[in-house]
């Protein structure tokens, strides 16, 4: 294969802390199996929702497979706007167990002010970071995996124009951008080519947003725009709304979407499975596991997880249908470039990573 070229997609650092509205009555919990030992788990989701297909979702997935594997007792609290997320941290903090799992950047704020006034109780935050000695961050290099999926998005196009975007301009969204609009240009740089990625700038950081997690059809919308300007992959970073891009994707034929945080092959609905490229993951069921079999054995520490191609804490899923479309030399480039993102030969930065 020709040489890949190391990239640099920006500079600095990003974090974000935002303040959350007043509160109201929490929903009621989900029940789960009962427990065999006296440890238990509480999960907040954000507004998102527990059947979001995205970290929501991969986040319970760990905490129910901790249950079955490690005999722990788990119950997520399902916030529904903003007005829950308060209220449910407050209210898994007073369940009186011994971890709280949030889950997003719009928890943060309120996990930070129950860890300070608990700090006998460990709380674990994913994709954000909240400096606390009892809080345990849980995040994901996904421009890492993002890059592969983005150099794979502009090998298999076949209009040479290839697009993503997000639900909001936060950095746990973005790193996703940074990464495939690098990808997209590595491949342009091993080739000679001149794919172009619509709906993300990564020097100037601005880009193409549907402003909620929630509403498909504001996802349509956006992606059948980038259709029509000849976009035939697709990278939706806005969880359900991302569905919308795929029904666009679906509807229009010969275009193709890559999923984010779990592998969309398998978790959005089986109509879809025709025109998933691939998804870039986030293991984020294991590293929940791993940390509650920590806190079990008295071994928590506030030490940030961070998931990367070299601990498999992220990747990209297997191709499945679409399998066909990545020729065998498109594969083994990938795989190469995996590996030279491990080894350091290929550097993939962002102004959203850790």
């Amino acid at each position: 294969m020709n040489k890949l070229p190391r990239i640099a997609l920006g500079l600095g650092l990003a974090g974000v802390l935002i303040g959350l509205a007043a509160c109201q009555q929490a929903p009621q919990p989900v029940e789960t199996p009962e427990a065999t030992t006296d440890y238990c788990a509480r999960m907040v989701t954000n507004s998102g929702g527990l059947d979001d297909r995205s970290f929501n979702q991969s986040t319970w997935e760990g905490l129910q497979q901790a249950e079955k594997t490690l005999g722990i007792e788990a119950t997520a609290l399902v916030s529904t706007n903003e007005t829950d997320l308060s209220p449910n941290v407050q209210q898994a903090v007073e369940s009186g167990c011994q971890m709280v799992v949030t889950v997003g950047w719009e928890l943060a704020e309120a996990t930070a002010t129950e860890a300070a006034a608990n700090p006998d109780t460990h709380f674990v935050i994913v994709d954000e970071v909240v400096d606390a000695p009892n809080v345990k961050p849980l995040v994901f290099q996904t421009a890492e995996a993002s890059y592969l999926a983005g150099y794979l998005a502009a090998g298999v196009s076949k209009t040479g124009i290839v697009a993503t975007f997000g639900g909001d301009a936060q950095p746990p969204v973005t790193l996703f951008m940074d990464g495939f609009v690098g990808g997209v240009a590595a491949y342009n740089a091993a080739h000679g080519t001149d794919v172009r990625a619509l709906g993300w700038n990564a020097e100037t950081q601005q880009g193409s947003f549907t402003g909620d997690y929630e509403d498909v059809s504001k996802g349509k919308t956006l992606a059948q725009g980038f259709i029509d300007q000849g976009a035939d992959v697709i990278l939706p970073v806005a969880a359900q709304v991302g569905e919308g891009a795929a029904a666009a994707a679906l509807d229009n034929g010969n275009v193709m979407i890559i999923w984010v945080d779990n592998d969309g092959f398998e978790t959005l609905p089986s109509e879809y499975r025709s025109i998933v490229l691939t998804s870039v993951l986030k293991n984020t069921g294991t590293a929940i596991q791993d940390i509650v079999s920590d806190d079990l054995a008295g071994q928590f520490t506030s030490d940030a997880f961070i998931g990367t191609l070299k601990n498999q804490g992220v990747d990209i899923a297997p191709y499945h249908d679409q399998a066909v479309a990545v020729s065998e030399e498109l594969g083994a480039e990938i795989d190469q470039l995996r590996q030279d993102i491990i080894s350091g030969a290929v550097l993939v930065e962002s102004p959203s990573a850790l």
